[in-house]
């Protein structure tokens, strides 16, 4: 039986419509050792990533961020987040990593990401910078989407000065109740309040994973990952889910 396909505005979500995605997927991210890693993919990480934004605090060459993906097993993905990096730059270093995923996290267009990405046959992310406060209301997230239709999915991240969500959350309860696209629900994550996180945007998108960084890092030390903070987190999504699935 062929299903009708839904209009780019559509909910997807459909209450009479079983659950495609119960399961909400982890990205790690902001790795530099090869023990957080190790710790991470053992922990239960879905994806791990890394940072190849020269002035991020978490920053790693593209050869380093091979090193440390060759450790990843089968069925974990590695990405790697650009910010306004040239499409010989992407290409280059997707080709260093096989497997991986882009991660756009700057100014980049939908033509400059398929440009970088298509050639090559590999998939990507696009961050949607949302602004904190009652201004998160005004940022046409549908649009965004569907601006970025060819997108594995939509990063939400907080917008601040320069690139990056900075640890800081936006106000999830402002996002539109009804979104046709996979999001990553990113920024100022932690065991905390991952969960509800999870139980305000699950039901309003397609799929949703959730990305954190500085809440599985030792306080104080960017790129230095703290083992019980990550099982934490992992824990935590667990529990939404299981939550989830209760109602």
């Amino acid at each position: 039986m062929t299903l009708p396909t839904p209009s780019p505005t559509a909910f997807v979500n459909d209450p009479a419509r079983p659950a495609h995605h119960p399961r909400t997927r982890v990205k790690l991210c902001g790795f530099t050792r090869e023990e957080d890693v190790d710790v991470a993919v053992a922990a239960g990480a879905d994806a791990i990533g890394f940072v190849l934004y020269e002035k991020s605090a978490r920053y790693v060459t593209s050869g380093r961020a091979a090193e440390l993906a060759r450790r990843l097993p089968p069925f974990v993905t590695p990405v790697l987040l650009f910010v306004n990096h040239d499409t010989a730059f992407v290409q280059a270093a997707l080709a260093r990593v096989p497997g991986a995923m882009a991660q756009f996290h700057g100014d980049e267009t939908p033509a400059a990401c398929a440009a970088a990405c298509a050639p090559v046959g590999r998939a990507y992310l696009r961050a949607a910078r949302i602004p904190t406060g009652a201004a998160g209301a005004d940022f046409d997230l549908l649009k965004f989407a569907q601006d970025f239709s060819q997108a594995q999915a939509i990063l939400l991240d907080t917008q601040i000065d320069g690139y990056g969500g900075g640890g800081q959350t936006f106000h999830w309860s402002l996002l539109p109740a009804n979104v046709n696209a996979h999001l990553v629900l990113s920024g100022g994550l932690e065991p905390a309040n991952v969960i509800d996180g999870i139980t305000q945007l699950r039901p309003r998108c397609r799929s949703l994973a959730v990305d954190v960084s500085s809440g599985i890092e030792v306080p104080g030390r960017k790129g230095i990952k703290d083992a019980a903070r990550i099982q934490a987190f992992i824990a935590a999504v667990r529990q939404a889910d299981q939550f989830l699935q209760d109602k």
